[in-house]
C-alpha cells in the first residue's frame, strides 16, 4: 500500500488539504469555535455558519492571522481533527508538506513546521515548500525552467507576488491586502452612505456575487441594522457604489506589482510581458478584477481555473512526482 501523505495550505480564510490516498482536496474554512474557553465545540464550515451569530461563551476565531499563525493551540486542534475527517477517523503515519509564504521571518516558517509536529497527526515528515513554487505548480506552469514567471495569489488577508525561475522565488512581496479588506470597504461604505451596519459575512456575500447581479442588472440586497433607528432592515445597494468602495485596496494591489516589476531583471521582465502574470487566490475571482490589473500593470493576465486550491494542487504534484521532490525541503535541526 502506498504511504500517507499530505499537502497543506494554511490559508487565513481557508484551509486546503490534499491526501494522496484518495486524491482529493479538503477545502473548509479556518475557523474554530471554542465553548467555556476551553471545550472544542464546532470547527471549519459549522464554525464558520456560527461567526457573528455566536452567544458570549462561545468564541469564533481565526487562528491564522496576515498568512501567519496567530493561535497554534486552537490551529492544532483545527488540523488534527480536519485531518482526521481526511482519513475517515483511520489516522496513520503519514509525510506532511506544507506551504508557507516566502515573504515571512524564519521564526513564523518554523510555527509552521512545529504545528504539524505537535498537532498529534502522527507525521513522519515534514517538508516546506514555498507557496509561490506550489501555486506555480498548481496552475501548470514548468517552475523549474529558466523563464521568468509572474504569480499574484490574492488571498483573505495577505497578497503575496512572486517572480520564479529555476524552481526558486527571485523577488517576492507579500502586502496587507485581501478579501477581508475588501469586504470592510464596503461595509464602510454601506455605513456611511445609508447608515447601515452590516456584517462581515454579508460583505463577503456581496462582493463574491457582483459578477452574477452584473449578468442579471439587479442591486445588492443587503440586511443589516439601521444605525438611526436600531432596527434591522433591508437595503438595495447599487453595484456602482460597491465598485468604488474596493477600487481603493485594488489599486494598491496594482501598485505593488508595478513595484516588483520594477525591481525584476530585465530578461526575466521579458518573459513575463511574453506570457503575462498569473493571477490566483480565494479572491482571484471577484467581478473584473482581472480586468482592472491588466489595465493597471499593461499585462496580460492569465486567471487561474482552480484558482482557490491552486497551491493544494501543486503540493499534491510535489507528493505524487519525484521530479519535484527537491522543491520541498525541511528546516534543519526540526525534523
Amino acid at each position: 500500500m502506498a504511504s500517507s501523505a499530505f499537502g497543506i495550505d494554511l490559508g487565513t480564510g481557508n484551509i486546503k488539504i490534499y491526501s494522496n490516498l484518495d486524491n482529493l482536496i479538503l477545502n473548509e474554512k479556518n475557523m474554530i469555535a471554542i465553548k467555556n474557553r476551553s471545550m472544542l465545540f464546532s470547527y471549519g464550515n459549522a464554525a464558520y455558519e456560527m461567526y457573528e451569530k455566536a452567544p458570549s461563551n462561545i468564541v469564533v476565531s481565526r487562528p491564522v492571522n496576515n498568512g501567519v499563525i496567530a493561535d497554534i493551540q486552537n490551529m492544532q486542534t483545527l488540523l488534527r481533527n480536519l485531518v482526521n475527517d481526511i482519513s475517515d477517523g483511520n489516522l496513520r503515519p503519514a509525510d506532511y508538506y506544507i506551504s508557507v509564504p516566502t515573504d515571512i521571518t524564519e521564526v513564523e516558517k518554523r510555527a509552521f513546521f512545529d504545528l504539524v509536529k505537535d498537532a498529534n497527526i502522527k507525521s513522519r515528515k515534514i517538508m516546506i515548500v514555498e507557496k509561490a513554487i506550489a501555486d506555480g505548480l498548481g496552475l501548470d506552469i514548468d517552475v523549474k525552467n529558466s523563464q521568468g514567471t509572474m504569480i499574484v495569489n490574492i488571498g483573505f488577508d495577505t497578497t503575496e507576488i512572486s517572480i520564479l525561475s529555476l524552481g526558486g522565488i527571485v523577488l517576492s512581496r507579500l502586502i496587507k491586502t485581501g478579501g477581508k479588506k475588501l469586504d470592510e470597504c464596503i461595509r464602510n461604505i454601506i455605513r456611511k452612505e445609508y447608515n447601515l451596519m452590516i456584517g462581515s459575512k454579508t460583505a463577503e456575500r456581496v462582493k463574491i456575487a457582483l459578477g452574477e447581479l452584473e449578468e442579471t442588472g439587479e442591486d445588492a440586497i443587503v440586511y443589516g441594522r439601521d444605525i438611526v433607528t436600531g432596527l434591522p432592515v433591508e437595503r438595495s445597494i447599487p453595484l456602482v457604489l460597491l465598485r468604488k468602495a474596493m477600487k481603493e485596496q485594488i489599486e494598491t494591489i496594482i501598485d505593488n506589482i508595478k513595484v516588483i516589476l520594477e525591481r525584476t531583471p530585465p530578461e526575466l521582465g521579458a518573459d513575463i510581458y511574453r506570457k503575462g502574470l498569473y493571477l490566483t487566490g480565494g479572491v482571484a475571482r471577484v467581478s473584473h478584477l482581472n480586468e482592472l490589473i491588466a489595465q493597471g500593470t499593461g499585462l496580460r493576465v492569465n486567471l487561474a481555473d482552480n484558482a482557490t486550491e491552486s497551491v493544494a494542487c501543486g503540493l499534491a504534484k510535489v507528493i505524487q512526482n519525484d521530479e519535484y521532490k527537491s522543491l520541498a525541503y525541511s528546516i534543519v535541526g526540526m525534523s
